[in-house]
């Protein structure tokens, strides 16, 4: 009962992943926290997408830009150390409250505030999607406002994006590991995945291979709107 919905929603989340370089916590995150409870959710999120990252960077080893992105990739780490350091401490239904107003500011930031936040310094926008990530299990859009302010084009914005989630993703992780968070049952979900994660990333990768520059902005904004969409069944 457990596995066959984690798999499918690992299965979609990671090939979304892939395909658009992020929104793989838009599925993952409410789909473990619902089977699994908030905290174990979200640690065991980041434990699976930390793998997929993996995979995602082997996948877009060619077009990542270490030096276009390596400070948005420090602070996103910084900022997820102390995020996820806070979830550890909290009690879980702080942690319930954090992924709904995650996803309001979600809301306000893209949509009411959204020319603000491109003016705004990719410093600022890294560090709190990596707090907001390491808490909630979730960086809504501010990892992508980072991102899109190195200017870069689709094939090295998904490589940035890969390198990027993969440093927040096993900062959290090692965090959430190390503070025994995530139970021993809960690690059959990940022995399971470690072959649908492959998979995925290939199916992702070709599909960001085969649409054109249109259909990706527009798998990109899909991303965007689904995590205000989610703020209804959280």
């Amino acid at each position: 009962m457990v596995i066959l919905p984690s798999l499918l929603a690992i299965f979609i989340s990671f090939t979304l992943s892939a395909s658009a370089g992020m929104g793989g916590s838009l599925i993952l995150v409410p789909a473990m926290s619902l089977i699994l409870g908030s905290k174990q959710g979200v640690a065991i999120a980041a434990l699976l997408l930390g793998g997929n990252n993996v995979l995602k960077v082997i996948a877009y080893r060619r077009t990542i830009p270490f030096r276009a992105a390596i400070l948005v990739v420090l602070l996103l780490m910084a900022g997820a150390a102390i995020g996820a350091s806070l979830m550890v401490r909290v009690p879980e239904r702080w942690v319930d409250f954090a992924v709904i107003l995650s996803f309001i500011l979600s809301f306000i930031s893209e949509f009411k505030m959204w020319d603000w936040l491109r003016r705004a310094s990719a410093i600022w926008s890294a560090f709190f999607a990596g707090l907001s990530s390491g808490f909630s299990g979730t960086s809504g859009p501010l990892k992508g406002v980072a991102l899109r302010s190195l200017k870069l084009d689709r094939m090295h914005l998904v490589g940035a994006a890969s390198l990027a989630s993969l440093a927040g993703d096993l900062t959290k992780a090692s965090v959430y590991i190390g503070s025994s968070l995530i139970e021993p049952a809960s690690w059959q979900v990940v022995w399971w995945a470690l072959p649908v994660m492959p998979l995925a990333v290939l199916t992702g990768r070709l599909v960001n291979e085969k649409i054109g520059e249109r259909s990706y902005k527009a798998l990109f904004w899909a991303v965007i709107v689904g995590y205000t969409v989610r703020l209804f069944f959280v």
